[in-house]
């Protein structure tokens, strides 16, 4: 008997695309015979992560036959210290995107919906269906939008609001847009969601941001007890091959995530990189100054072009190649350079390059230049 295993998997899943990750640096070198590959499509920091996390790793190899601590005591200690909160409302993940599906996996069912922007983080639906819960996506922005094009549109989030939604995704800055919001209108949405209504802020990028009507959104957990604020060592901390990530709520929610929480979800390596992350606020400004500089470098560069980009103040810029990107990014992988096209976001014509140092964005901007060239605007 041939058995369709497809169709015993709940309705969900049967009908699920994965997330597709940026192309590894080694997948390009065995398929074009390149070599010296600049890998831009996955916002990782090109810094690294701090001495301090090396030296920690170094000491934590003794260890590994040992399974981690599974409440993550020292890293939580170090958060609560730091962020300000108590131990009880911190609640640890396997990179953010466990958390997210922690989230989905405590709130959301058939017959439940979330709300979530369109060209919002990928995670979102894919957390979401996982379930069998229903995605309900929000228009964003108008592309002419004076300050924020492609960005949230919160009025039509708030008015998607119904009695089966259960969970709304914010993501701030967005990925892939490098869209915010700032602190009034964020605020205001949230006071305006019932209570009975989980709201997820989705704060990856945070560190990056330099604008000063940023919100501080752990300040607002004791008045909006349905907040939950998600984070990761992944960007700026540059741990992103280990995987570690955090949310902040109340101890109410904390407890509710950490009964699907699976056991030593975060390993013991990326317990004592992310406490180690945490001491050196200078490597931190560090590659927040480089970060700046390069969207100030590439910001020039789109205008020198005419080139339209996506304001951003996240560690990627988003660009409009006013036709279909993907041949644009086939050429520069021949000049051994990987960006991201993101049509599986809607953005058929965008290249999503991530910031990177002086030299690196250099690079990265000759190559597009030699695909411009084959590929000219119109």
């Amino acid at each position: 008997m041939t058995i369709n295993y497809k169709s015993l998997a709940i309705n969900g899943v049967q009908n699920l695309q994965p997330y597709m990750p940026g192309k590894p640096i080694d997948e390009l070198e065995r398929e074009l015979g390149v070599s010296n590959t600049l890998k831009l499509a996955s916002n990782e920091n090109p810094m690294g992560p701090s001495p301090l996390v090396l030296e920690a790793l170094d000491k934590a190899k003794a260890s590994i036959q040992l399974y981690p601590d599974g409440n993550g005591f020292i890293l939580k200690q170090k958060l609560s210290n730091m962020l300000k909160v108590n131990q009880n409302q911190i609640t640890l993940g396997n990179g953010s995107n466990d958390v997210l599906d922690m989230i989905a996996r405590t709130f959301l069912c058939e017959g439940r919906e979330a709300i979530y922007s369109r060209y919002a983080f990928a995670v979102y639906p894919i957390s979401i269906q996982s379930v069998n819960a229903t995605g309900v996506v929000a228009e964003a922005l108008p592309v002419d939008h004076e300050t924020n094009p492609y960005g949230h549109d919160l009025t039509a989030m708030k008015d998607l609001i119904n009695d089966k939604t259960r969970v709304i995704f914010i993501a701030n800055p967005n990925n892939p847009t490098g869209t915010w919001l700032k602190s009034d209108e964020l605020h205001e949405f949230i006071s305006a969601v019932p209570k009975d209504i989980i709201v997820v802020v989705d704060e990856a990028y945070f560190e990056y941001v330099q604008e000063g009507e940023y919100p501080d959104t752990l300040q607002w957990l004791e008045e909006f007890p349905n907040l939950i604020v998600t984070r990761t060592f992944s960007k700026i901390y540059a741990l992103a091959g280990l995987r570690v990530g955090y949310a902040v709520c109340s101890a109410e929610i904390a407890d509710l995530l950490n009964r699907v929480r699976h056991p030593f979800n975060v390993n013991a390596m990326a317990i004592e990189a992310a406490t180690a992350a945490l001491n050196d606020q200078d490597h931190l400004e560090n590659c927040v100054d480089i970060n700046t500089k390069g969207i100030k470098f590439w910001r020039a560069a789109c205008q020198y072009r005419g080139l339209d980009y996506i304001p951003t103040v996240g560690n990627f810029i988003t660009i409009d190649m006013e036709q279909n990107a993907v041949p644009l990014y086939e050429a520069m992988l021949k000049e051994a350079v990987i960006v991201r096209p993101i049509p599986n976001y809607g953005l058929p014509n965008h290249l999503r390059i991530t910031i990177s140092t002086a030299e690196e964005n250099q690079r990265c901007l000759d190559a597009l230049d030699v695909a411009l060239e084959q590929y000219p605007i119109d």
